[in-house]
């Protein structure tokens, strides 16, 4: 009974620790404690000393927020490269990645000129116009953060390693243009290709899908 309830403590243990959020550094240098919020350029985290720390997405690998992994990736914005935080979907020969998946926009109350949050989609280019930062709004927001809140429209972005930069999926636009895109990464599968090419309606979760079950045949 000892042997068993120590099993259980550290068991416990193992998954408070497992739950707690971090930031991965590099591969062997992180700093857990509690994300409070990301901008997706920038990420804060409050450490176990109740230190806020803010960190740029170019100095850091990843972060895990609630058990969800958003890790730092170059894009082109503006005809810059530059880092940002994207939001792991499916990881595998083919990732899938978003940015405001899931997420809530906390507008703080400032007396700067409020800018509505926009994406600008640039389709295989590799680059997307930018999440409006500033006048106050903050992605994410903390635990415990106040003050009005909505939320974004997600921006979901496809990448397949060695074969380009990463893509935005222009889920805004026209069927053929997301089919199109599909075929190129997930290519080499007859029968996942006649099921792309059979869809008339994309959205998040069928992406997904698609995306999955590609990774799922092809290890």
């Amino acid at each position: 009974m000892k042997s068993l309830a120590i099993i259980l403590f550290f068991s416990l243990f193992t998954c408070c620790a497992l739950a707690q959020d971090a930031v991965v550094i590099d591969s062997s240098n992180y700093i857990r404690g509690t994300i409070k919020n990301t901008d997706y350029a920038t990420v804060t985290i409050l450490k176990d000393d109740l230190t806020p720390v803010l960190y740029k997405a170019s100095d850091v690998q990843e972060f895990i927020w609630n058990g969800e992994t958003y890790l730092s990736k170059r894009i082109l914005i503006k005809k810059k490269m530059e880092s940002r935080f994207f939001k792991v979907i499916e990881l595998g020969t083919v990732n899938l990645y978003a940015i405001g998946e899931g997420q809530e926009v906390e507008v703080r109350q400032s007396n700067r000129p409020r800018l509505t949050p926009s994406v600008g989609l640039g389709m295989g280019s590799g680059g997307f116009g930018g999440v409006g930062l500033g006048g106050g709004i903050s992605f994410g927001g903390g635990r415990n953060s106040g003050g009005p809140r909505s939320r974004m429209k997600a921006v979901y972005f496809i990448e397949r390693p060695g074969t380009g930069p990463i893509t935005e999926i222009p889920l805004n636009s026209d069927a053929p243009a997301v089919k199109s895109l599909l075929l190129i990464k997930l290519n080499n599968d007859e029968d996942l290709a006649e099921r792309i090419k059979g869809t008339t309606e994309f959205d998040a979760k069928s992406i997904a899908a698609f995306v999955k079950a590609y990774n799922a045949m092809h290890k």
